[in-house]
């Protein structure tokens, strides 16, 4: 879906991204991973030509996004920040149907499309009448969703969406995120700095340092076969916490009661809340320690 190859953004003698190559599959969900200034972000913005690259080559499709012009390409592609980037002096409505309008769709396409995604993001239908600083951060993140996904892109660019959020928001959020079916249909690329918020939704992450891309693999991959002592050193301080996020009871060869095989130890944690369950936790736990060992 998404070819780069030998992508690079040089302020001056400042390398912000150098010389990186990667694709994105169609339907996945790819997420850049890295602590700031690793040109997580400038990559992501050259995706829609937000920012020039200084040399290299995009393709969408197999089709160099340069062949149109920047304003054409960005309306064929969501793009959620972090601040939502709503303009506070429109209406939800209108903050909403900004992209459809430029498309020329009708009154009633954008109003039939508006009230199917308030009802799929789980937001009120009097919202719409209301400013965006009348809704909770929460609310607001959901909007900037809402008004990506309205035209339906093929692809949805993402930076640092959920960072302004509180922990509670956010792992909320994360969690509609990943069973919306509205996203199954699209590639995402997404910026985070959150490694939990990274394993948490990404088929695949690329993990990134001083401008290059150090490692890019699953989430498994990363932590069980780390590229260097980078990859390594960049996930030690959580890894236990990723490793219950990342192994399956499949992976185990356990069988729980009211869990499925792709259901992960995290799952299992989280949801043990009757004594009679602490006999098959503590096998899945040693289940746990042998995997680690094998």
């Amino acid at each position: 879906m998404i070819t780069v190859q030998h992508l690079s953004k040089h302020y001056g003698t400042l390398k912000a991204v150098d010389d990186i190559s990667f694709e994105v599959k169609d339907k996945e969900n790819l997420i850049l991973l890295g602590t700031s200034g690793c040109g997580k972000t400038t990559t992501l913005k050259m995706l829609n030509r937000l920012i020039e690259p200084t040399s290299g080559e995009i393709l969408f499709d197999g089709k160099n996004i340069n062949d149109q012009s920047p304003e054409v390409l960005r309306r064929g592609i969501g793009y959620v920040l972090q601040n939502t980037g709503l303009f506070p002096h429109y209406t939800i409505a209108e903050n909403i149907a900004v992209v459809p309008k430029l498309l020329k769709w009708t009154g009633t396409q954008i109003k039939d499309r508006t009230h199917e995604l308030l009802e799929k993001l789980h937001l009120p239908k009097d919202s719409l009448h209301q400013y965006p600083n009348q809704l909770s951060g929460g609310q607001q993140q959901r909007i900037g969703l809402a008004r990506a996904l309205i035209a339906d892109p093929a692809v949805l660019l993402m930076d640092e969406p959920f960072g302004a959020l509180d922990n509670i928001t956010r792992s909320k959020i994360q969690a509609e995120f990943k069973a919306l079916d509205e996203l199954t249909r699209k590639t995402i690329v997404m910026v985070t700095h959150d490694v939990q918020e990274a394993f948490e939704l990404a088929d695949r992450i690329c993990l990134m340092d001083k401008g290059k891309i150090v490692q890019i693999g699953t989430p498994k991959e990363l932590l069980f076969n780390p590229a260097n002592e980078f990859v390594r050193g960049f996930l030690d301080a959580q890894r236990m916490q990723l490793e219950f996020k990342t192994i399956s009871l499949q992976d185990l060869n356990q069988q729980v009661a009211g869990f499925r095989g792709n259901d992960t130890i995290w799952n299992v944690l989280e949801n043990q809340k009757r004594k009679a369950n602490d006999i098959k936790l503590a096998e899945v736990m040693a289940a746990y320690e042998k995997f680690k060992k094998a």
